[in-house]
């Protein structure tokens, strides 16, 4: 059995969506500074490096990430890898795929080999989730739908369809994987984003791993 580990450090040098809250990792207490333990203080937005959309997000009065159902986000899931070439992820490519009996996809594009750069800035031209395409996978069942960069939907988009349309069915959105030495097939989902009780709930870090079945 292999465990690929497929999210995305948090660090000064990850890539931030642009107007989300910046990533601050300090030390609060220090060890070398006479302190009695090492302390460090985090500060980032729900949103940052891997990370899961709640309903909230984008919906008032949604669901809440403290609330989505641990079910779908552990269990078998398929990571269906786009062509390189392929910059939004269409009903035409979704078409392609053979979908029985599956219920969580993770696609792995382009976007992957950007977390291999040692450039900080965030890349506006990466591979999206056409709202068409995420029609359809709504319609296969899908209940759970993962890319491998910090938005599921084209940078700008003016009405937000693909995420309103996935989260108000009850798709969970996973954000921010890295899935560049992952192969294409099934494996076993864990992914478990922090507790966050407080707040609007819209979304949360998640530290996210595969396993090979």
């Amino acid at each position: 059995m292999r465990i690929y580990d497929v999210s995305v450090p948090l660090s000064g040098r990850t890539p931030i969506y642009p107007g989300d809250p910046g990533l601050e990792v300090q030390p609060w207490k220090s060890l070398a500074k006479g302190d009695s333990a090492n302390v460090s203080f985090l500060h980032f937005g729900a949103h940052t490096a891997t990370h899961v959309d709640a309903p909230a997000h984008f919906i008032d009065g949604g669901k809440k990430v403290s609330d989505l159902p641990l079910e779908v986000l552990i269990g078998q899931a398929r990571v269906i890898e786009a062509p390189p070439e392929l910059i939004e992820i269409d009903e035409a490519f979704v078409r392609t795929q053979s979908l029985d009996k599956v219920t969580r996809v993770l696609f792995k594009t382009r976007n992957s080999d950007f977390w291999l750069e040692s450039q900080e800035a965030f890349r506006k031209d990466f591979t999206c989730l056409t709202h068409n395409a995420a029609l359809l996978l709504i319609d296969k069942g899908i209940r759970l739908v993962g890319i491998d960069y910090l938005s599921v939907e084209k940078f700008k988009s003016a009405k937000h369809e693909t995420h309103l349309s996935l989260l108000e069915n009850g798709v969970v959105i996973l954000e921010g994987l890295n899935l560049s030495e992952v192969p294409a097939g099934d494996y076993e989902l864990l992914c478990l984003p922090l507790l966050i009780a407080e707040g609007t709930g819209d979304g949360a870090p998640a530290r996210t791993v595969l396993r090979t079945i």
